[in-house]
């Protein structure tokens, strides 16, 4: 720090929304005295800024929490006006104990309940979103940026190597970002809506990586605004278009480092590859509200533009919930692709992995492979945030992974939000029912 003239460090840590929330301080009293207090109210904040009384802490007293950098994730801050660092926290009780509510620390006790086991999970998130003009006013619709053409994208470009370049000023920035932050980017592809782009990571351990996807998100903003435009992580920021998601890639390896859903003699799949599946079939129901946080995530789960209906596998299948992309033995995965680009990445890795867990402990057996249109069957996911929230309330196995302490607030969160949501009163309500009924 000194040799860069570093003049500010950034103490954060990731709320339950996976907002960055901490503290500003000079680099002179981060070295003299690293660590900060934040109250423990942080992680019952809502979306919408105000606060979820009911979940059954010392709301009235809200009293500190410890927050401890984990010197490995600190980054520059590239687009800061001063020589600046973030560092990312962990957070502690007063007496030293592990706050189980933090959402790192709930990834953490999920990695652990896995090394316990002799398994280390692999993941590689994918991060979707959109660029758009500001939107500063939000009764109005959002609108694809201008690109260098001088013409807006209006339809469905996939892939298109064109329009990636539409966009080539704000992706530069982001590479730009990235290198001086030491992340490595996959891809960069454009994605089925206008403006709507893909960020590929490469794989690597759970913490790390969601870590990674805490750090994009907001890199990303940055690049945008930068550039005179807006990018949104929201799930389904039109009506008439694809919705953003956050497929996530999962592998597991024994302490040797073998992928343990292949038969190291075969190559064939194990019955632990089954496992998985299973476990994400039969938990994952109860985990959605982890993965869709907000009312606007079920637009986007609707079993259509890219999105799964349902907890459906099948290989190399896009209309299931649960993909498995071909590849080579070592390289075998599972591909969850229902959470959305909103959802808190530590959140949403946790919820995968810990349904997979509790498959593999569990031994769940999958249901037959879908080799069809897996739109055209049964839904078999929740159908609202409020259906969500209540099956996760009521899980007792992923209680017991996530802990209740964690479960109860973060239900009480979403309640409040929802509550708050139910206040407003949209377009469609007062186009079709103000003179209608």
């Amino acid at each position: 720090m000194r040799a860069h003239g570093i003049e500010e460090v950034e103490c954060a840590i990731a709320d339950l929304a996976g907002i960055a929330r901490g503290k500003v301080m000079p680099a002179g009293k981060f070295l003299k005295e690293a660590g900060v207090n934040l109250p423990t109210s942080t992680f019952f904040t809502t979306i919408n800024g105000d606060w979820a009384e009911d979940v059954g802490q010392a709301l009235y007293t809200d009293p500190d929490l410890v927050l401890v950098p984990d010197l490995e994730t600190t980054r520059a801050v590239p687009w800061a006006n001063d020589p600046s660092l973030q560092v990312i926290h962990d957070a502690f009780t007063a007496d030293g104990k592990v706050h189980s509510v933090a959402p790192r620390n709930v990834l953490r006790r999920v990695v652990e309940l896995y090394e316990a086991e002799g398994w280390y999970p692999v993941v590689a998130p994918e991060i979707e979103f959109y660029l758009c003009k500001p939107n500063t006013d939000p009764d109005y619709p959002l609108e694809p940026p201008i690109g260098r053409s001088g013409r807006q994208s209006r339809g469905s470009q996939g892939y298109s190597l064109s329009s990636v370049d539409e966009y080539d000023t704000i992706i530069e920035l982001i590479y730009d970002y990235a290198d001086a932050q030491g992340f490595q980017i996959d891809t960069i592809i454009q994605e089925a809506g206008p403006a709507q782009l893909e960020i590929n990571l490469e794989h690597g351990a759970p913490i790390a990586l969601a870590d990674e996807v805490f750090f994009f998100k907001r890199l990303i903003r940055e690049a945008a605004l930068r550039s005179g435009t807006h990018a949104t992580f929201m799930a389904k920021p039109y009506g008439d278009h694809a919705g953003s998601a956050m497929h996530i890639h999962m592998s597991v390896t024994d302490a040797e480092g073998q992928n343990i859903f292949s038969d190291p003699t075969t190559g064939e799949a194990t019955p632990e590859h089954g496992y998985f599946i299973g476990g994400q079939q039969t938990h994952f129901y109860a985990a959605t509200a982890l993965v869709a946080p907000y009312v606007n995530s079920y637009r986007r789960l609707a079993g259509e533009l890219s999105a799964p209906n349902n907890l459906d596998w099948g290989m190399d299948n896009r209309t299931t919930g649960l993909r498995i992309p071909r590849s080579e033995p070592a390289g075998r995965r599972v591909e969850n692709r229902v959470a959305g680009a909103d959802a808190n990445p530590y959140l949403a890795l946790a919820a995968t992995l810990a349904c997979g867990y509790l498959g593999l402990k569990q031994q769940i057996a999958p249901r037959p492979a879908v080799t069809g249109n897996s739109y055209n069957r049964a839904p078999d996911l929740p159908g609202s945030l409020l259906d969500a929230v209540t099956a996760l309330s009521e899980s007792t196995d992923l209680r017991g992974v996530l802990t209740d302490t964690f479960v109860d607030t973060f239900c009480a969160v979403k309640q409040a939000e929802h509550q708050e949501f139910m206040r407003v009163i949209s377009p469609w309500e007062r186009e079709h029912l103000l003179l209608n009924v």
